[in-house]
């Protein structure tokens, strides 16, 4: 029986590389210097490079269940998600960091549901989205579009923890990002904190604005885009 990943390997080799040959050596003697951190669910029908048209070196990428953020203070134990953080920030300087959940995200929905209960490191990792629920039995399309999209501003916020990312978002040196991809419409929905709400890519004016720190004379909000009032 052939073995198809190995046959994947192998034309890799042959037919892609030579094609991009001076941009990998490059890399290697230049290093890597990616602008962007891109945090995205695991779910294979995300694919970071055909959302953003990005090459090779452009994106430090970060993939976990359902795009979540650990707390800073280490309570939820050890995880590379929150050391990629410090690495991009600290090391890289990337200067955008982005938070990407998805339509008919099976993260999301198991927080309506049970967890197996052999997954109990699933179960502990969702709790870091279950801030985001709604107070329903049920979730039907519209309350699973809300609550994935609850969950990316929740990330963020929780982003906003990180000594160093606060301190880099506070001197604007680094923006945040929030974007909800509908799978469906081939279309991202972007988090824009001045309106409060996500909006589409073909309608935004900008790929995302938040949060971020205004200063006291910009529509009292906080560092999470939310009213002080």
């Amino acid at each position: 029986m052939p073995d198809e990943l190995l046959e994947r390997l192998r034309r890799f080799q042959t037919d892609a590389f030579p094609q991009q040959r001076s941009l990998f050596r490059h890399l290697v003697d230049d290093g890597q210097h990616p602008l962007t951190l891109f945090i995205g669910c695991s779910d294979s029908r995300l694919v970071p490079y055909l959302l953003t048209g990005a090459g090779p070196g452009e994106l430090f990428l970060v993939r976990n269940v359902g795009a979540f953020v650990p707390p800073y203070d280490q309570s939820q134990g050890f995880h590379g998600t929150a050391a990629a953080i410090e690495y991009a920030v600290l090391n890289l300087q990337v200067r955008r960091v982005i938070v990407c959940g998805h339509s008919h995200c099976g993260a999301i929905r198991a927080l309506y549901g049970e967890v197996a209960p052999a997954a109990q490191n699933l179960a502990r990792w969702l709790d870091l989205g279950r801030e985001a629920a709604l107070p329903v039995a049920e979730p039907g399309p519209e309350v699973m579009r809300r609550t994935e999209q609850r969950a990316i501003v929740l990330q963020l916020e929780r982003l906003m923890d990180y000594p160093m990312v606060r301190e880099r978002v506070e001197a604007r040196a680094l923006t945040l990002h929030g974007w909800h991809y509908v799978i469906e419409d081939g279309e991202v929905h972007v988090f824009d904190v001045a309106v409060g709400a996500f909006v589409p890519a073909s309608r935004a004016d900008n790929a995302g604005t938040g949060p971020y720190l205004l200063s006291s004379e910009e529509d009292g909000l906080d560092a999470s885009g939310v009213p002080l009032a």
